[in-house]
């Protein structure tokens, strides 16, 4: 199903990229963008994931210059049946983490200096546990190569923008002229569109209910996402600001200080999330218990 939906993404993806080539340029100009879309296509599809850790600026780290951290990981992947990730962190006071790769053994998994700072052992667990449950998905190859190609597009956009205000009448191969380099720019918000329709709520829902499964209990990451929303709320992140594309990969939206959260909103409301993993505690027998204190830092 993730491969028949990632297929699906491409193909709309590719057609925003014809479309805007034709606008732009008419026919020469939709041949352009269809050698420009599959050589997209086939960068995403290898190098995604490097290109979103390279735009937070994450920091791979081992045994030795993170071992706590980097414990709690090997030992939910042992627990998941998966092979190791790569683990990063992210120098950013915003709790918040994400998973990428274009399946579980090119996966990595990433945890902001925040995340690791404000949170317990056990809260970090459920918060890790439900990154690998989209690596079991597979969901982070749909999110790494929607977080590319939307980014790639907006940027398109801006470039038909520019061209619009200092390319003078020179538009003779656009059948729309200036007209069809301004429609260009409004393809960016389409863009957006695409990732909330490819990353819907549902998947964050089955992630936080496979997390809890292996981290063994569903309070830890409720009690984690409480702690990561209200964090969120009050601390920016400059990089995600920047990249808004990139805002559904994280466990809980990191925008919201120019209102992009409206524009990318593909998390389901945190409150209705710990309900549904207070609700599964109960099922399994879990009483409710007291908030946790935060033992950090885990991440040096």
């Amino acid at each position: 199903m993730n491969t028949t939906k990632t297929a699906i993404l491409l193909a709309g993806m590719t057609g925003l990229f014809l479309a805007a080539g034709f606008l732009i340029g008419g026919q020469q100009g939709m041949f352009i963008a269809l050698g420009l879309a599959v050589v997209m296509n086939l960068f995403a599809w290898w190098n995604s994931d490097r290109m979103v850790l390279s735009m937070y600026n994450a920091k791979q780290v081992d045994r030795q210059s993170a071992p706590n951290f980097y414990t709690i990981v090997e030992g939910l992947a042992r627990r998941a049946e998966l092979p190791m990730p790569k683990v990063y962190i992210i120098e950013n006071d915003q709790p918040n983490a994400f998973a990428t790769g274009r399946d579980p053994d090119n996966a990595a998994v990433a945890a902001t200096t925040g995340l690791l700072r404000m949170l317990s052992r056990e809260e970090i667990a459920g918060v890790m546990a439900h990154e690998l449950a989209h690596v079991r998905n597979r969901d982070t190859l749909i999110m790494t190569i929607t977080a590319t190609l939307a980014g790639a597009i907006s940027m398109l956009a801006n470039f038909a923008m520019f061209a619009s205000m200092f390319g003078g009448n020179d538009n003779r191969n656009s059948p729309l002229g200036a007209v069809g380099a301004i429609l260009v720019a409004i393809l960016a918000p389409l863009a957006a569109m695409l990732v909330q329709m490819a990353i819907s709520r549902t998947r964050e829902y089955q992630a936080d209910r496979i997390g809890a499964q292996i981290c063994g209990n569903p309070l830890w990451l409720a009690s984690a996402l409480a702690r990561l929303e209200q964090g969120s709320r009050q601390i920016d992140n400059p990089a995600a600001e920047r990249n808004p594309a990139t805002a559904h990969m994280f466990i809980v939206n990191p925008l919201h200080a120019h209102g992009h959260d409206k524009l990318f909103s593909t998390h389901p409301v945190t409150a209705n999330r710990i309900r549904a993993l207070q609700e599964l505690a109960a099922r399994m027998g879990l009483a409710e218990a007291a908030p946790v204190t935060p033992r950090g830092p885990w991440g040096r």
